[in-house]
């Protein structure tokens, strides 16, 4: 159960990072770049950690999945990117992507 304990931590601080790239405004902002390379590390330190539990093909499926579609929403509620029909879809072959491939482990 650590394991994905630690892969939660991981994709949250994934997704912490990438907000502050956008925060960041090309790192012309010294906060938000300092935050993507501490948040990042965190990031990989947490998933390398939970690697060791869980296979990789998972974890990183669940990793980046997860990543793409709660940056997708950050975006949508806080940096007014269009949510379309195409995105909402998209986003759900991501997330049936993400369960199936961890369904197929079970």
């Amino acid at each position: 159960m650590q394991g994905w304990w630690l892969l939660a931590v991981a994709v949250t601080l994934e997704v912490a990072g990438t907000t502050c790239m956008k925060l960041s405004d090309g790192f012309t902002r010294l906060w938000p770049s300092l935050g993507i390379v501490v948040f990042y590390l965190a990031s990989f330190a947490c998933l390398t950690l939970a690697l060791k539990r869980i296979d990789v093909s998972i974890a990183y499926a669940i990793w980046a999945g997860l990543g793409i579609v709660l940056i997708t929403f950050i975006g949508v509620s806080f940096f007014d990117e269009p949510m379309t029909l195409w995105r909402a879809g998209c986003i759900a072959l991501v997330l049936i992507g993400v369960i199936g491939l961890n369904l197929s482990h079970s």
